[in-house]
């Protein structure tokens, strides 16, 4: 036996072994640091903010408990973070069990904190009391300075990768009776090697949100970098009354102040707040603990039933519907519906892909009882918008209705079961969703040529004329009724509305690729309208993309260069030869590639550039959507105005 053959051999049995030699104990917060996507979810921007709400977090949790009126949160020169609150202040006497002043505890030790049952915190949010010392773990350097309302000490530690770097000290004292705690940190470039730079925008979203959703809590944000300093202050007396009323900033209501309701019922406080628009879609956000719930829940479903009985019962009682009239269906009710629905729930228990989903029960009878109780009570001392209301939901019933039949249509599982559709799709060979892809292309010369220069296996080409249907200001029979939306949906074989599927698609890339114009953005913005408002499980699951196609091809011999900006086209330029000189061609529409260049620069898998479409702000999403291709043309042109990129006519 050779040697690199006894090697080998021991290997094997070294992997075939499974000893207590094998069994890894990591100390402190070395696990957290071994595997921090288990703690903060990853280590890309995501992560990285996710450190600043946990921080954030636990002065909410002091103003849940009545102990905190104020947050400031400062994104420092350096790109480290400054969260100071108001609250009590960690306390810095001995914790008894680890013999180590409480605030080293809850910076070094998973799982110390006031949020287990201990008396300190009735309702909190975040990470369930792993937060803070996840965050010192993740950091190069934390600092923690507490002022405790009794004592006139200002207290500081230091910590540097989650270690104790100077031991509890004090630092000042104060003659006033302050009290809170001020936590500043720099995240390790080490962990988060992707991006190590906050978002001011992701941020400020995030902090207005809580101050919606904490009423009477002052929070700020302020970045102190230079490139571009900012301050905002966000402070809501009125709580998640004032979120709708955000929410619909711009759109016609059916009446002017939203409704509100607040109330406790075993322990679990329950707040609601909702207001009717003109839209023919609903924006329902629910919150526990102020988490944001995407896949709802108990509360929702609480929420949603009692809307609908409350509805239905008044409709009846008034003889607005008759004794042979079906009732109102719920996604009746809910058209153009803004709703917040937020609970503080003292154990609450998250389930769903993504832990984001209620499942206690008695949040559901909770939210049930205290919201059907004043919603209907607001309908009797309101008959006039209670009609409104009413008469809102049976239009949504004929619509729906009118559109069964279409919808029908779009249940088929394969999208060449449809006798129009062959003209159209043309499908992959591969029966295997993981590879297939779907491009959705502008125009017929275009899908000529994506057709003929696609991968057969793996790429499917579903032309589109024109600019389809504008969802944002249709009604759903019209949506099923319009030929190029319902053959998309057939194609896709994912259903539609909630009824929608997405376990079910038949493609687990949807690329959409239109020309690099004006046009082509409008088309594109119509598109995405439509993903987001009907499809949007298929943008959550990472399953819509954008094609990126070159704007220039750059010609020298037998050099060519595909450009994708003007600012690379001068740079190419400046750095080629002065002869012979070179001929640029701009590509003004997909129809002027022939295959060739179409799958070389846009759809070869090799070489191709894409955008993954995302919804990491889901209600700015609804906003901008809502902005661009709802009825109001003010907003629209201030956005535009702000936005637009203006560049030079080469071709001139």
């Amino acid at each position: 036996m050779t040697d690199e053959e006894r090697e080998v051999e021991a290997k094997e049995k070294r992997a075939n072994e499974y000893d207590a030699s094998q069994i890894q104990v990591l100390e402190g917060l070395e696990a957290v640091r071994k595997r921090p996507g288990m703690y903060i979810g990853s280590t890309s921007t995501q992560g990285l903010h996710h450190l600043v709400w946990e921080i954030v977090d636990n002065g909410i949790d002091e103003a849940l408990a009545g102990f905190c009126d104020e947050i400031n949160v400062t994104v420092e020169t350096d790109n480290s973070i400054t969260v100071k609150d108001n609250g009590r202040g960690i306390p810095v006497d001995i914790q008894k069990k680890t013999g180590r002043p409480a605030v080293e505890t809850v910076y070094t030790i998973l799982h110390a904190g006031g949020k287990f049952g201990g008396g300190g915190y009735k309702v909190s949010g975040g990470l369930h009391g792993v937060g803070a010392s996840v965050v010192n773990a993740l950091s190069s350097e934390l600092e923690v300075q507490v002022t405790r309302a009794e004592d006139p000490n200002v207290y500081a530690m230091d910590f540097a990768y989650g270690k104790v770097k100077t031991q509890l000290h004090v630092i000042a004292q104060t003659s006033e009776h302050t009290h809170g705690t001020k936590v500043h940190f720099k995240p390790d470039t080490d962990i988060f090697t992707e991006t190590h730079i906050y978002d001011i925008k992701v941020l400020t979203t995030r902090i207005r949100e809580l101050a919606f959703l904490n009423k009477g809590l002052k929070l700020t944000i302020a970045d102190q970098r230079p490139e571009k300093p900012t301050f905002e202050e966000f402070h809501y007396a009125g709580g998640i009354k004032h979120y709708v009323e955000f929410l619909n900033k711009g759109k016609e209501v059916l009446f002017p102040e939203p409704v509100y309701v607040e109330g406790e019922m075993n322990g679990i406080t329950v707040e609601v707040s909702l207001q009717y628009t003109d839209d023919f879609h609903s924006n329902l956000l629910t919150f526990t603990n102020n988490i944001h719930t995407y896949e709802g829940g108990t509360h929702e479903a609480g929420f949603k039933t009692a809307l609908t009985r409350v509805i239905n019962d008044y409709a009846r009682k008034q003889g607005i519907l008759k004794d042979n009239d079906d009732n109102l269906s719920g996604e009746d009710v809910r058209e153009g519906i803004t709703a917040v629905v937020s609970v503080k729930h003292p154990d609450p228990q998250f389930e769903g892909q993504t832990k984001t989903k209620l499942g206690n029960s008695d949040a559901r009878t909770a939210t049930d009882k205290l919201f059907s109780e004043t919603f209907s009570q607001f309908m009797y001392e309101n008959p006039t918008t209670a009609k409104q209301i009413v008469e809102k939901g049976s239009l949504a019933a004929k619509a729906r209705v009118a559109a069964k039949r279409a919808r029908e249509v779009t249940r088929k599982k394969n999208g060449l079961e449809i006798s129009n559709l062959p003209g159209k799709l043309a499908d992959n060979t591969s029966k295997d969703p993981e590879i297939s892809e779907l491009f959705i292309v502008e125009g017929d010369s275009a899908g000529g040529s994506a057709k003929q220069g696609r991968s057969r296996l793996t790429q499917a080409i579903l032309p589109i004329r024109g600019k389809i249907l504008n969802v944002e200001k249709a009604s759903l029979d019209r949506i099923l009724a319009n030929e190029e939306i319902r053959s998309l949906f057939t194609a896709l074989g994912t259903g539609f509305g909630e009824e929608f599927d997405v376990s079910k698609a038949n493609y687990h890339k949807l690329i959409i690729m239109t020309d690099a114009d004006v046009d082509g953005a409008h088309i594109r913005t119509l598109l995405l309208t439509l993903f987001y408002r009907f499809m949007k499980p298929m943008i959550d699951a990472g399953y819509v993309y954008i094609a990126q196609p070159p704007l220039y091809q750059v010609r020298q011999g037998k050099m060519i260069r595909y450009i994708d900006s003007d600012e690379e086209l001068q740079d190419i330029l400046s750095q080629l030869p002065p002869s012979p000189k070179p001929a640029i061609q701009r590509y003004k529409g997909l129809g002027e590639m022939d295959a060739d260049q179409l799958w070389k620069t846009t759809m070869n898998p090799e070489n191709r550039r894409m955008m993954r479409v995302s919804l990491s702000d889901a209600e700015e999403a609804n906003q901008v959507f809502e902005m661009l291709m709802g009825d109001h043309v003010g907003p629209r042109r201030q956005f535009i105005e702000e936005n637009a990129t203006y560049v030079e006519n080469l071709d001139a």
